[in-house]
């Protein structure tokens, strides 16, 4: 057995030394050829720019990631001139310490024409003894004319005197949709002109306001103090709406992708009454109401058919109530309009001018009863 295992490892060595051998021989016969191969192909595909092209095809990196790539920076280039930064001041005396105090507020505002109307929240310049305006190239103005506020959509329109003034793009077609990436421009915090990107979460939002008069964009762009009053612009710089953070912080709450905006159309209309009265005229019937299907129930979804408004709380000083008609009465027609649209109902109302008679169709129980009805005009009192 031993001299087997001898046999074996004296005769091994050899046999491997020779496979070494014809290995490298191998090698030593194939390599020249090969390497001589491949020198060639290349040598013609690099002198032979057709085949280069075909073969070696040529990436443009640069236009591949320039023109491509998604940037909102034209729709700031024409919105951004048009916002500009506000700051006010107030003062209070205060006898008990016998000095006086100053209050100063910042907020943003939007230049809504050439000639330097300006929208921008009310909160801002409230109760202001002294307004300056900047605008995006430096000019300040101290003398800015206080045009008229309305408390119920917190918006005020100022007017400062230059002419040639950039303006905000407007759409008057342009309605948001719940998914519209949006663009808020305002100085936050006094930084200087901030954009925050967000996309429209919400639209008709009105439990924040308690008012049927107004309704908010809901979204999730930042919105700080500062942020208030700017402009809200979708993907091409068209204005959406009127920026607010009074809104937000209201409940006092630390609140994290929610911020709101009053819609361009709503702050259009307000602009409108304010530089033709100076203030807005809506009108009041002194009642709320809301929606019902055709068995009364409370409509509390999208999809189901709307036939009418259940009244509630009653004002016993409002026209409602002294032309007669009761809690849980439910109106179905309007001026010989059917009420399908609660917010469009009550839209029609308060533009309506005080001292208009308008006639209500309503059901009391299964009895259809008349009632014509004066409007009166809301009252609505400074913060």
């Amino acid at each position: 057995m031993a001299l087997a295992a001898v046999f074996f490892f004296v005769h091994d060595k050899p046999l491997r030394t020779i496979k070494t051998a014809l290995v490298l021989k191998l090698i030593r016969f194939l390599l020249p050829p090969l390497f001589a191969g491949l020198c060639i192909a290349f040598l013609i595909i690099w002198f032979s720019p057709n085949l280069k092209s075909t073969i070696l095809p040529k990436f443009d990196v640069t236009s591949h990631y320039t023109s491509n790539h998604m940037s909102f920076a034209d729709a700031v280039e024409q919105a951004a001139p048009a916002v500009v930064t506000i700051f006010s001041e107030s003062i209070s005396s205060v006898p008990r310490y016998m000095r006086t105090n100053t209050t100063q507020e910042l907020g943003s505002g939007v230049l809504m024409s050439h000639d330097g109307y300006i929208l921008t929240n009310y909160h801002v310049v409230n109760d202001a003894d002294q307004i300056m305006v900047i605008l995006t190239d430096g000019r300040r103005f101290n003398d800015v004319q206080v045009i008229g506020f309305d408390t119920i959509t917190d918006l005020a329109l100022l007017k400062i005197n230059a002419q040639h003034l950039p303006v905000i793009p407007i759409d008057d077609n342009f309605s948001p949709r719940v998914g519209d990436i949006v663009l808020a421009i305002g100085n936050p915090l006094n930084l200087g002109q901030t954009i925050t990107q967000g996309v429209v979460s919400a639209t008709g939002k009105q439990t924040l306001t308690d008012s049927p008069y107004n309704n908010l964009l809901q979204m999730d762009a930042a919105v700080n103090v500062g942020n208030s009053g700017g402009a809200l612009v979708n993907s091409n710089g068209v204005l959406v709406g009127i920026t607010s953070a009074q809104f937000r912080t209201r409940y006092n709450i630390d609140i994290q992708g929610i911020s709101f905006a009053v819609p361009y159309k709503l702050a259009k209309e307000v602009m409108q009454k304010l530089i033709l009265d100076g203030r807005v005229v809506r009108g009041y019937l002194g009642f709320r109401g809301a929606a019902v299907d055709s068995t009364g129930k409370e409509v509390t979804d999208l999809y189901t058919r709307i036939v009418g408004l259940r009244v509630s709380d009653l004002d016993p000083l409002g026209p409602a109530w002294q032309a007669g008609m009761q809690e849980h009465d439910i109106i179905v027609k309007v001026a010989g309009e059917p009420v399908t649209n609660p917010q469009r109902t009550l839209k029609f109302i308060g533009n309506t001018r005080p001292g208009t008679r308008l006639e209500f169709e309503v059901y009391r129980g299964d009895e259809l009863r008349t009632f014509t009805l004066i409007v009166a005009e809301l009252e609505t009192r400074a913060n």
